[in-house]
Parts: C-alpha cells; structure tokens; sequence
C-alpha cells in the first residue's frame, strides 16, 4: 500500500472556482496512520484477528479515494490507480500468495506512473500539465499569452518535455525504494500476525523513506517550470501564480459592478 498519493485535476476542464485544499492530516491519517495501528496492533487473534485486520486496515484508504472521487466529481487516474493499489494489496495478503508479489507491485504502480508521464508525452495532453502546468494552479490564459508574445512557445514546450522526464525519475526513485522496503521489511507469509505487522511497518515507513524523497524531487521539477516561465515571460511569481482570494476580490468586483 503506498502513501505517495499524488492528486491532480485535468486542465482541459477548467474548475470555475479553486478546488477544496486537501487536509494533509487527514491524508495521513486515513492512508498511513490509522492502517498502521490497526496491522501492527489489532491484528492479532485477541482482537480482529489476521484476515480482517487486513480487510479493516485497507478499508480506509479505499473510503479516502472514494471520498476524493466524489468531491471532485470526476476519476483521477492517479487517485484510481492508488485505490487499484490498495485492493491488490488486499488481494494478496488474503489470497495469501508469496510475499515476492507484494514487492513487485509495490515497485510496479509508481513505475506505472512514470511510464504513464513519459508516454503521455506523445499524446496532445501529456501528463506534466496536468501535475504541474494547469489552470488550478497557474494563470494559464496569462502565461500563454506571454509566451507567445515573446516567441518562447516552442523553448517552453521543450520545458515540459524536461520536467516531464525530471517526474518520471521521482517515480522511478519511488519504484526502487518500495521494492526495497517491501522486500527487505515483508519476508513473513501472508495470513499470520507477523506478516500484518510488517505490511503495517512498511506502510508507517512509505512516507518518510519513499514519498519524501519523490516529493522533493517533484517540487525540483515544480521549480525548474517556475523558473523557465518567470525568465521566458517576465511575468513576476506573484502573477503566474493562481490566488484564491484574488479571484473572489475580481468575484466581488464583478458583483459590485452588476449592482451599479
């Protein structure tokens, strides 16, 4: 089960207002914090025992994507493919294969993720503005605009295409280091105490030894797109950057003027 859960909405379909921001806490508690508990210390027969300790504990990262999904309204494939995570997990520890196939899908969804990026480079909506480059987070009507008004289109396009490569490297970081965790930590069998307590261990260290590491690097690729667009357009960060409040300010302002 892996906690780097990356959240993205489509830039094709343009939200008319900021979307809910994410409570972290909450992330952690339903992804990592409370499986953890529940596989390291109500898996035992005394209490739920080693099957529905299991079942319980991933019960809540499903709620929590589901959750995601009915907020947004719409599928988000790193969100769906998070929740197919979770359920092979639940697939193996309660069909109870070789502990082997828990590492390769651990190693297998985020290197899915980075084929994914890559892949979609070839396609009219590759993934990076989807991550990175959309209209939730940028200014993008002004930032296009800019840059075709500096004839820096192409040397921008070429940007992404970096950063594209520079995510896809976080993914791949992310797919070793899970396959290291899961099968340096996991080596009892499925259905017994001791493997649930180890899957809850691996999932209490995906955050700090997997999804850090792969944040940072994300936030590099974040900043080297920043960076290209402020020195290609010389728009200031301030105008790149999406604000809430200034758009319930131009709301308000709209409103006003209606009135007059």
């Amino acid at each position: 089960m892996s906690s780097y859960d990356p959240k993205t909405t489509s830039s094709l379909q343009a939200a008319s207002a900021p979307p809910k921001q994410e409570n972290m806490l909450v992330n952690l508690g339903f992804n990592v914090i409370v499986p953890t508990l529940i596989l390291t210390k109500l898996s035992g027969d005394e209490y739920l025992g080693t099957t529905w300790g299991v079942v319980v504990a991933l019960l809540f990262p499903i709620v929590y994507g589901l959750r995601d999904f009915q907020q947004r309204g719409k599928i988000n494939f790193f969100s769906g493919l998070g929740v197919f995570s979770v359920v092979m997990t639940g697939g193996i520890s309660l069909l109870e294969l070789d502990p082997q196939y828990l590492a390769y899908k651990e190693a297998g969804i985020p290197a899915i993720f980075g084929l994914a990026t890559l892949l979609s480079l070839k396609t009219p909506y590759p993934l990076v503005r989807t991550l990175l480059f959309n209209d939730t987070v940028i200014e993008i009507d002004k930032v296009q605009h800019a840059l075709a008004k500096h004839n820096c289109v192409e040397a921008f396009d070429q940007r992404l295409i970096t950063a594209s490569w520079i995510i896809a490297a976080s993914f791949l970081v992310s797919s070793i280091l899970n396959y290291l965790l899961a099968t340096i930590i996991v080596t009892s069998q499925p259905g017994t105490v001791e493997y649930n307590a180890e899957l809850g261990k691996m999932t209490a260290l995906s955050f700090p030894v997997i999804a850090v590491p792969a944040m940072i690097m994300m936030m590099g690729a974040m900043f080297y797109l920043f960076r290209g667009i402020t020195r290609m357009t010389g728009l200031p960060f301030e105008d790149i950057i999406r604000s809430h409040h200034k758009e319930m300010g131009n709301n308000s302002d709209d409103k006003s003027k209606d009135h007059q």
